[in-house]
């Protein structure tokens, strides 16, 4: 089990609900559904608040990942596009005609966009120019997120108990998006083959999958071939409910929005530093 390091602005009131987070240049970046310093910086040693950024006239973000090769972080906007900040804050926009709901980078540097209602993955360079379209399996309902591997292949999660959805799982699927290699889960449950919304991911640099499940409260370690290791966040190592993940590979960091859900509305939250 990962053991609790730290918490983000400990001592202070917890702030609007974690909707991002991950690290850029030595700092960690967190993002938040507010209207203004939506992007909170903190030291990746001290974990001192370091300044905030805004994205103007935006808020309902759904996810943030970041890029060292072409240092900028990405966030994903529910009205169908991209904002790309670079480390001074600057920013630019794109259109992906969907709503991305999942953000990733493969080696390549390129961003990955899992827009969930189309079930696809869209590629984009750094400046926003579309590579390709990978469509998902039919099997594949309501994904969330992707990671791409170094073989090609891509780690989705999907599926919502909440929605409806009969499967709730994590696949490993051909690079051309085509075929299921390997998956885990099934049914939603709470058992240890189970999830109740896995909703993000973080892949470490033997190709460890770790997934975030959102109503069982807790954060699975997956093998390569997504064969079950153990758990490594527990629902009692938390306050409220895991959203958001970032892995820091290189410290065996794993950085976990811990977010309030009340009344059917995320209202608060917290990003916990665990050791893995």
């Amino acid at each position: 089990m990962g053991q609790v390091v730290h918490t983000l602005n400990e001592g202070r009131p917890e702030g609007e609900e974690v909707v991002g987070v991950t690290s850029l240049a030595g700092e960690i970046y967190v993002l938040r559904g507010k209207e203004r310093d939506q992007v909170e910086v903190y030291d990746v040693i001290t974990y001192r608040l370091q300044r905030c950024l805004t994205v103007q006239n935006a808020r309902s973000f759904t996810d943030m990942t970041s890029c060292e090769h072409c240092c900028c972080i990405y966030i994903g906007h529910i009205a169908k596009c991209i904002h790309r900040l670079d480390a001074q804050g600057a920013a630019t926009q794109w259109p992906v005609n969907e709503r991305p709901w999942g953000l990733s980078v493969n080696a390549q540097h390129n961003l990955l966009v899992t827009c969930r209602e189309a079930r696809k993955i869209k590629e984009f360079t750094t400046d926003g120019h579309m590579v390709r379209t990978v469509s998902l399996p039919g099997d594949v309902i309501n994904p969330w997120h992707t990671v791409q591997v170094r073989s090609g292949q891509f780690i989705v999660c999907h599926g919502s108990r909440t929605a409806g959805d009969a499967v709730c799982r994590v696949c490993m699927i051909s690079a051309d998006g085509r075929h299921i290699v390997h998956s885990h889960g099934g049914q939603p449950g709470s058992d240890t083959g189970q999830y109740d919304l896995p909703v993000r991911l973080a892949v470490d640099n033997d190709e460890f999958v770790f997934v975030v499940d959102i109503n069982n409260g807790r954060v699975t370690l997956l093998s390569p071939t997504l064969r079950y290791v153990r758990q490594v966040v527990s629902s009692d190592q938390l306050k409220w409910r895991p959203r958001r993940v970032y892995l820091d590979t290189h410290k065996r960091f794993l950085y976990v929005g811990d977010n309030e859900l009340k009344g059917g509305k995320w209202t608060a939250g917290r990003v916990v530093v665990f050791s893995v």
